[in-house]
């Protein structure tokens, strides 16, 4: 098995693999960090698929996807951190002023996990990230030790994961999830 990791402006293959089951439900799609909370709750439905077929025609695209072949297996959200409610969020702080890019969010597809996939969408997103200029990049995964995390709450990553990737501990945080207290992670890309 080969994963390509490329940048997320396939919207059909961004729908495969965060699309919610039903194009009513009014969850996931992956932008509650990335839109404001006011918006985020006034996209309903359909209106929440159209927003991110917008995204993936802007450039940057909103992040990037792992393919195994052809089939879309993977996501990871990355974006520069002022574009994110990360840039105001009172729980997870900043460590300096870089304009650092955030990746919060990795998602492999249920019968593609366990594969390695992940740490492909890590190592593609950071290179996402060095591609537009981004001097550091910031993850915020759950320190969860060596327990069972609910896969439901997986997507902001896990520690070893990110510590194989190269970052580092660089805060700690207030923002806990899933019963597990998050980390700041940083990369230095300069």
């Amino acid at each position: 098995m080969t994963i390509e990791v490329r940048p997320a402006s396939a919207f059909d293959d961004v729908r495969t693999v965060i699309g919610p089951k039903s194009p009513t439900a009014n969850v996931c799609w992956c932008l509650s960090h990335r839109i404001p909370s006011k918006l985020n709750n006034e996209l309903r439905g359909p209106a929440r698929g159209a927003y991110v077929a917008e995204l993936c025609r802007a450039d940057p695209a909103p992040g990037v996807l792992a393919y195994d072949g052809d089939e879309p297996v993977g996501w990871a959200a990355v974006a520069p951190r002022s574009a994110t409610s990360f840039a105001r969020n009172r729980k997870i702080p900043h460590v300096d002023d870089l304009p650092v890019w955030s990746l919060w969010c990795v998602r492999v597809r249920t019968g593609h996990r366990k594969k390695g996939i992940s740490h492909a969408l890590i190592a593609g997103a950071v290179e996402f990230a060095r591609a537009h200029g981004a001097p550091a990049i910031e993850a915020y995964p759950l320190d969860n030790g060596d327990a069972t995390v609910d896969l439901t709450m997986a997507y902001a990553g896990i520690r070893k994961n990110f510590e194989r990737a190269g970052f580092a501990h660089a805060a700690d945080t207030t923002s806990v999830l899933a019963g597990h207290p998050r980390i700041l992670m940083r990369l230095d890309l300069r």
